[in-house]
């Protein structure tokens, strides 16, 4: 890298994409422009004009990442989509099918036909396929198994096997395994000899006559161990190792707490049937972030943003429904203090930052909650003693905060009783917050559904509801 290359700054995917976006916008206008002058020679003028912006586009596309060109894809219309995808080179496509989201995977094999997804199919390893044969066609997919040698067939099968959220789905065969048997300097002149050492290759899996994984041996403890000495005097006999069977959002969390960058899979036997690479990882943390945010707003699946409108309405029509029956609730429960209200307005004023106060109170111990039991910080036996101590902050902040609201209910309006009631009403409804914010997911988990599942459609409902009752109920006792 020259010294100039070194002072540039590092172009950022954001670029990128505003890049592609103006290409796309010159390149519809410069067509319109071309389709409306008329003469002799208008063809050949509008022919070298979209020839000549899809060349840039071409240029701009061929510099990308997998990765990059995968976001670039979801974030644009339908229309323009699908001109980018057009101008990926073939031998990409694969790889680019797998970064995309699960939707805007849906969107681009649809608009493939047979031989263009199978082109792309088999540019990749039998795990690769694994991950991308659930989305394609039963025929697509029967060609493609067809197509692959009796080897890969059966790893994209054994890959298949398995559940998603379970390891077998994730793990890769691509792996170096010696013999415990041999010195370091026979495994040095082995790795001499591969063409290519597999990506995230961090350590080498340690194995007998019968595959039986007996241990590993760190990259960096080969280069800096006397060559003379055998594998067994050097391995690491204790690695982590898992199970296909084993749930991938705990092996992602075991991943995060060892720093592991690959672990080896292992069968009831113990013989070595994969590994796991930190990437894989990385991808099942994310999703899950993304699946437990949209799980809160009450979305039941990752949605294309570009989607059409009617399949958005169908991932997003069941909790709206639902907030639409609490909300006529929590109106309901409002119309049964009308007499209160209108004697004293100031009630109309003053309940929506009882309700809301407690709204956001619940949705962080929710938050607090969810998160616990993502990384299996709560046991049984620890749930009471959480849940009192969400009760005790909730008492301190309900004290703290509605004493403040209280006064200055005071000020405003001249008087104190209300000032008192509002107190109360603040401190009552974040009990009620703390309270359901804790049991909320806890029932859930109990019922085998995800406890972030809708969970900030619920507190806010209940709190709306809840406040509305606490504060108008005690305003009717004590003030009018």
């Amino acid at each position: 890298m020259t010294e100039v290359e070194a002072g540039k700054p590092q172009t950022t995917l954001q670029s990128h994409l505003a890049r592609v976006e103006e290409l796309l916008r010159r390149h519809r206008l410069v067509e319109g422009l071309a389709h409306r002058q008329e003469g002799l020679h208008h063809d050949l003028v509008e022919n070298l004009v979209h020839r000549q912006n899809l060349a840039e586009l071409q240029r701009e596309i061929d510099q990308l990442h997998p990765a990059d060109i995968a976001h670039i894809l979801e974030s644009l219309p339908q229309e323009d989509r699908q001109s980018i995808w057009n101008l990926v080179k073939s031998d990409r496509d694969g790889e680019i099918l797998l970064e995309v989201s699960d939707a805007v995977r849906e969107s681009l094999l649809a608009e493939m036909d047979t031989p263009e997804i199978l082109a792309a199919a088999e540019q990749l390893d039998a795990d690769e396929l694994a991950d991308l044969a659930e989305d394609l066609p039963e025929d697509v997919l029967y060609t493609l198994m067809q197509r692959l040698t009796a080897e890969q067939r059966e790893r994209v099968q054994s890959a298949m096997a398995w559940e998603e959220d379970q390891v077998g789905a994730l793990m890769d065969f691509d792996m170096v395994t010696i013999r415990e048997d041999v010195s370091l300097e026979v495994v040095l002149r082995y790795l001499r000899r591969l063409k290519e050492i597999p990506d995230h290759t961090d350590k080498l899996f340690v194995v007998n006559g019968d595959n039986l994984l007996t241990g590993v041996l760190p990259v960096r403890w080969l280069l800096v161990n006397d060559p003379a000495r055998n594998v067994s005097e050097v391995m690491a006999a204790d690695a982590n190792t898992f199970h296909p069977e084993d749930d991938v959002t705990e092996t992602a969390q075991a991943f995060e707490r060892y720093d592991l960058v690959t672990a080896p899979v292992v069968d009831g036997e113990g013989k070595l049937i994969g590994r796991l690479t930190i990437d894989a990882m990385v991808d099942v943390i994310r999703e899950a972030g993304e699946a437990e945010a949209l799980s809160r707003g009450g979305l039941r699946e990752g949605e294309d943003i570009f989607a059409s409108v009617w399949r958005s309405v169908r991932n997003r029509w069941l909790w709206l429904a639902v907030n639409l029956v609490t909300a006529f609730i929590a109106s309901r429960v409002i119309g049964l203090f009308e007499g209160s209200i209108e004697k004293l307005v100031a009630l109309a004023a003053l309940m929506p930052i009882v309700a809301g106060i407690g709204g956001n109170s619940g949705n962080q111990t929710i938050t607090m909650i969810v998160r616990a039991f993502a990384l299996d910080q709560i046991s049984p036996a620890s749930a009471k003693r959480l849940l009192r101590k969400e009760l005790g902050v909730a008492l301190i902040n309900g004290v703290i905060w509605g004493g403040v609201i209280g006064i200055v209910a005071w000020l405003l309006y001249g008087n104190p009783a209300l000032g008192l009631v509002m107190t109360l009403a603040m401190t009552l409804n974040l009990l009620l917050a703390a309270f359901m914010g804790v049991v909320i997911p806890m029932g859930l988990l109990r019922m085998d559904r995800d406890p972030a599942m809708g969970s900030s459609v619920m507190i806010t409902a209940l709190t709306d509801s809840g406040g509305f009752f606490i504060f108008l109920g005690l305003a009717t006792l004590f003030l009018i």
